[in-house]
């Protein structure tokens, strides 16, 4: 039996862009992850962050101050989740601090290799393809990519509901039928409240990435609890 301690603290999950928005939809989108039991979750908006991370540009500029927030939040949290695909800061934000660190690029990959061989990730620009590949190649899964493509929305058209699911569920197609995907990746956080619908839609598993890092976050200091607990 799992208890609730007393010594849990929050998983912190920051969306590195500054568009509140976007905040508001990744913590509707982890609602059903807030347990008796389990650690509170609390989402945060990188306040110094761009309105919107879709260049290299954009995402290098994020880690200094991505950094900072995580570092003066560790003594009060558990865990900490960056809610960007491209996961900016991740392995320096690692190396900073003693607390386990979540991207949701990462953790929606290996989240979904457990429900399929090969995963196709639907990206919301074209520009983001190159960008996700080769991360994809420095985590060793280019033989589980079955393809990547781009629904051709910026972050903030992303709230233009009925174009932006028909777009999910033209390139989610285009992954089933012609790159071969088991499994489909949301590309952006943005598209979370799309989820559940595309997964009808398409007849195939969809990973939403922060549901899938958090997931992860939540096992992770549940686990560190019972251990010290023990």
């Amino acid at each position: 039996t799992i208890r609730k301690c007393p010594r849990m603290r929050q998983i912190i999950v920051i969306n590195p862009n500054s568009t509140r928005a976007v905040t508001y939809g990744i913590d509707r989108a982890l609602e059903p992850l807030r347990l008796d039991g389990g650690p509170p979750i609390e989402c945060l908006t990188l306040a110094e962050g761009p309105p919107v991370i879709e260049t290299q540009e954009q995402v290098d500029a994020v880690v200094a101050p991505l950094c900072d927030l995580i570092g003066d939040r560790e003594p009060s949290s558990s865990a900490f989740v960056i809610a960007c695909y491209s996961d900016p800061g991740l392995q320096q934000a690692r190396a900073a601090i003693s607390k386990p660190v979540f991207g949701i690029a990462e953790s929606a990959m290996l989240v979904a290799l457990t429900h399929g061989a090969r995963f196709g990730v639907i990206s919301i620009l074209d520009g983001s393809i190159p960008r996700h590949a080769k991360y994809v190649r420095e985590l060793g899964l280019e033989a589980r990519l079955a393809g990547d493509r781009a629904i051709g929305l910026g972050v903030t058209e992303l709230a233009n509901g009925e174009r932006t699911f028909e777009r999910l569920v033209s390139v989610g197609g285009q992954l089933r039928d012609e790159d071969g995907a088991e499994v489909l990746i949301m590309g952006c956080a943005g598209m979370a409240r799309y989820r559940e619908c595309l997964e009808t839609a398409v007849g195939l598993p969809v990973i939403e990435p922060t549901q899938a890092a958090v997931t992860l976050a939540i096992g992770a200091v549940l686990l560190r609890n019972a251990t010290e607990s023990a």
